[in-house]
């Protein structure tokens, strides 16, 4: 038995030594098994591939809707004075509309666009096609051709175009805008020029504004890269389908750092449809002045906290005039909505629906009441 005993622990101590040199020196020769609790997938091969060989892959959602995405081309004559010393902008305009004083050149820049409609209407961003003499598109089948400007938004930075090209791939839309924080999302357009190109990130908020980009601002934001010339792209879900507009980074140096900003899609859309149908947007306006309420201001009202604005201004003879609002107001909430500052305020506003009436929470004199406030559409340039 001793013999048998002392047969069996040199037979385990040689395997073991056998398993060692080989996970040493060649563990590529061992199958990869997971520990306990953990799933077959998160076991990573040496050469960084997963066990299943590659893992999730998105191939399937780009070329759903890389065929909708188009680069933008443009050109626009810009005057150049030829006398750049010259400080004083008044002195320079004069200068520059004397003959040979100026001269002109043109200028090219570049940007992307999505197709959202089979019969040739294209979404991109105003800046990238404000002032432009000629505009160009170039699919991702090869074709180009030029495409006319049917209308903007500046105050969101959308732009619709139209091309004549025939059979033209239009990008699926998520009609349930159920996206999340945390939500995997591909950005797809034509960075630095180099061709149609796609990243990858997570949707890392929502509802992002007051950044200055935007006179009305409720963005997405992003890690997917989004570097200059991809304004105008599309931003995507995983099944390919359009969520966003991209529209802006944060950056000190110019390229990407993490922060991209994008516009939900159902904004964009609404903004796509309402130019193409009456060649502008229409919004709510009643003829104030809002104004941010201050620490000092919520203690001199004996207000609870800085929620609401406070009218500041009221135009005479306007909707909210007529309607009963008056200097000094505090607006807390409008249909029944938290009012939080003033930009809130404006983009509550801008939502309603001109020639109806919308119920405001008012605190006047210490006292909460509800008027109804008859809605117009906003002149061109107001706010409020």
């Amino acid at each position: 038995m001793r013999r048998l005993w002392l047969l069996f622990a040199q037979t385990v101590t040689v395997c073991l030594g056998i398993l060692f040199i080989v996970s040493t020196l060649r563990p590529d020769w061992l199958p990869l098994r997971p520990a306990p609790g953990q799933s077959p997938a998160a076991v990573v091969a040496p050469s960084g591939l997963s066990a299943a060989q590659g893992g999730a892959s998105y191939s399937a959602a780009v070329a759903s809707a890389a065929p909708a995405v188009v680069n933008i081309y443009t050109t626009k004559q810009v005057v150049e004075p030829i006398l750049p010393l010259l400080n004083d902008p008044d002195l320079a305009r004069l200068f520059n509309q004397l003959p040979g004083f100026s001269r002109s050149r043109k200028t090219t820049a570049l940007g992307s666009g999505v197709v959202v409609d089979s019969a040739g209407y294209i979404l991109t961003n105003y800046h990238v096609v404000e002032a432009a003499d000629e505009i160009e598109i170039a699919l991702n089948d090869g074709r180009q051709a030029k495409a006319r400007l049917i209308g903007a938004d500046p105050e969101t930075d959308l732009a619709v175009l139209k091309t004549d090209l025939k059979d033209v791939p239009a990008i699926g839309v998520d009609d349930q805008q159920r996206l999340a924080v945390g939500d995997v999302v591909l950005a797809i357009g034509n960075p630095f020029g180099v061709g149609q190109t796609t990243t990858l990130g997570i949707v890392s908020a929502l509802g992002r504004n007051r950044l200055g980009i935007n006179m009305y601002e409720n963005f997405i934001q992003t890690d997917a890269a989004i570097n200059p010339g991809n304004s105008g792209g599309a931003l995507i879900d995983t099944s390919g389908r359009l969520v966003g507009i991209n529209t802006a980074i944060y950056s000190e140096t110019g390229g990407s750092l993490g922060i991209g900003f994008a516009i939900p899609a159902g904004v964009a859309l609404n903004v796509k449809n309402q130019i193409i149908r009456q060649g502008y947007v229409t919004r709510g306006w009643i003829g104030v002045e809002p104004q941010d309420i201050t620490p000092d201001l919520a203690r001199a009202f004996g207000l609870p906290d800085l929620d609401g604005v406070i009218i500041a201004g009221v135009l005479r003879q306007g909707p909210g005039a007529r309607s009963g609002l008056t200097v000094g107001d505090i607006v807390v909430a409008i249909n029944d909505e938290r009012v939080r500052d003033t930009l809130d305020f404006l983009g509550k506003v801008a939502r309603l629906a001109p020639g109806k009436s919308a119920s405001f929470k008012v605190v006047r004199g210490g006292k909460s009441l509800m008027l109804d406030v008859r809605v117009a559409q906003r002149p061109q340039g107001r706010r409020g």
